[in-house]
């Protein structure tokens, strides 16, 4: 049986295959998933991801993007941009640990990605983990001062 850590790899695999100028792979993704033994609840959880990430696609861009620094997007190694999507989408979208998200990005990084891969992968997330944090934030006050009952003057 496949883990969780084995189904974002194979997320990776197909966001790559997209990226690369490969659409339809959508198509043949449930046989890749079979390919790599991803069965079941595992294989739920992968498409999930990985519909998840090509549905919500610009949002993730424009998110990745503004946390760039210094580095041009279009410019980016597909494997790392795989990685980075799935990661951004993770934070943006769920309501997974963000340490767990991160770290499994990084290993993502670590086996998939060139040496420095996994602290560029690290840098980028952990900026927009900060920026979705803060953003939060500010929702949960602006919608605890608007609860709370103003005195009478």
């Amino acid at each position: 049986m496949a883990t969780r850590h084995q189904s974002r790899g194979a997320v990776v695999g197909l966001l790559y295959a997209h990226d690369i100028g490969n659409p339809e792979v959508k198509q043949f993704s449930e046989d890749l998933l079979e390919e790599k033994k991803i069965r079941n609840r595992q294989r739920e959880f992968a498409m999930g991801l990985y519909n998840g990430v090509l549905e919500n696609l610009p949002k993730i861009d424009e998110e990745i993007r503004a946390h760039l620094k210094d580095w041009d997007f279009d410019r980016l190694d597909h494997v790392d941009k795989s990685i980075l999507r799935l990661g951004a989408y993770e934070l943006l979208f769920s309501d997974l640990d963000r340490a767990v998200i991160i770290n499994e990005a990084v290993e993502l990084a670590k086996e998939l990605g060139g040496d420095q891969s996994p602290k560029f992968v690290n840098g980028v997330l952990d900026a927009i983990e900060k920026s979705v944090a803060k953003k939060s934030e500010t929702k949960d006050s602006s919608e605890k001062a608007e609860s709370t009952p103003k005195k009478p003057s």
